[in-house]
């Protein structure tokens, strides 16, 4: 958080971080997967972990922790696919 000059919680305020500078690789991500067929694909990704639940009820936690993981390198795509913009 950042401080302004203003008292009080009136002067706080989230700092933005800088963008980060794509790097060679994040550009390959960004032309894989900003492609029609990409799209479809990262789509279907999101579809079977991010927005599915990481853990049912009576299963073994394992396998929560398994699923997140899969969603956690999806999240990681996606932000290289953002950061593609950032050359």
């Amino acid at each position: 958080y950042a401080m302004s000059s203003v008292e009080g919680w009136g002067g706080l305020s989230q700092a933005q971080p800088e963008p980060q500078k794509a790097d060679d690789l994040d550009i390959l991500y960004g032309r894989l997967f900003k492609s029609q067929e990409g799209q479809k694909v990262l789509s279907h990704l999101r579809q079977i972990t991010i927005e599915q639940p990481s853990w049912f009820p009576g299963e073994d936690p394992s396998q929560g922790y398994f699923r997140e993981g899969a969603a956690d390198l999806v999240r990681l795509i996606i932000k290289r696919v953002e950061r593609s913009d950032n050359v």
